[in-house]
């Protein structure tokens, strides 16, 4: 009876728990209007050099982009910069290459072919710049995380002073939407922290909808084909629908019902 009486206390423990970190987890991210969600969604031209912008000026300092090419701005579906502004764009980057003819590595300027360049030679050295945090390759962030977009745009936004009670260590902020609400990185964003050669108003909630939405192109460059094809493809359907449907029709009509 008291092997009985322990198991429903532990299982009564357990349960109350599971419950209270599933509380705790189930926080309702920001919401905004993303332009590329729907059947006919399409990306925000202006929105994604504004976030390439966002990316290059405050997340790359920590944050790699490794599968994404230079040349991959000037594709259709894309930030869509001209093939001349991509060329401008990698030029502004060195990268390491060789041997020359001397045997010698050597440093030269990137080209549309090469990846994007990443901020440290090696995790050891993004860790021992970050606290002993490695920052996250940004290439698939956007649908390696759940909540996908949502989260992003939500744990940009979401720093805010920690409860009554709750005491963090040292380099780590309060993130109301980070798993566990504990972050090693500080707030990356403030009104007006880049100046848009477009003209839009740098706020806050601008910038991180901006480079969010540059995130969700980098993990999905072909988004916008893929909605035109599953579009094609759901018209096939329809009309092919439509005439069996007719075809049947005239080859059952042939035959009288009995009844």
């Amino acid at each position: 009876m008291k092997n009985i009486s322990k198991i429903i206390f532990i299982s009564l423990f357990l349960f109350v728990g599971t419950h209270q970190v599933n509380s705790a987890e189930k926080v309702e991210l920001l919401k905004t209007d993303w332009s590329f969600k729907g059947l006919l969604g399409k990306f925000d031209r202006g929105s994604l050099q504004r976030g390439y912008q966002v990316y290059t000026e405050v997340c790359s300092s920590c944050h790699s982009m490794k599968y994404v090419s230079y040349r991959n701005l000037a594709e259709e579906g894309g930030p869509e910069f001209t093939e001349e502004q991509a060329k401008a764009i990698a030029a502004n980057f060195e990268v390491l290459d060789g041997p020359n003819s001397d045997g010698e590595m050597f440093n030269r300027p990137a080209k549309l072919s090469d990846k994007f360049v990443m901020p440290y030679e090696n995790v050891k050295a993004a860790q021992a710049a970050n606290g002993g945090a490695y920052p996250p390759d940004m290439s698939v962030l956007a649908k390696a995380r759940s909540g996908g977009v949502d989260y992003i745009y939500s744990v940009l936004l979401g720093y805010e002073d920690p409860p009554a009670g709750v005491i963090l260590d040292d380099g780590v902020y309060y993130n109301k939407y980070m798993y566990g609400n504990n972050i090693k990185m500080s707030q990356p964003l403030s009104d007006g922290l880049v100046e848009y050669s477009d003209g839009t108003v740098a706020s806050e909630e601008q910038m991180a909808k901006d480079v969010t939405t540059f995130l969700m192109w980098a993990a999905e460059p072909h988004l916008e084909s893929r909605h035109k094809m599953g579009f094609k493809a759901i018209l096939y359907l329809i009309i092919l629908t439509i005439l069996v449907y007719f075809s049947m029709k005239k080859i059952w009509s042939r035959i009288e019902s009995e009844v």
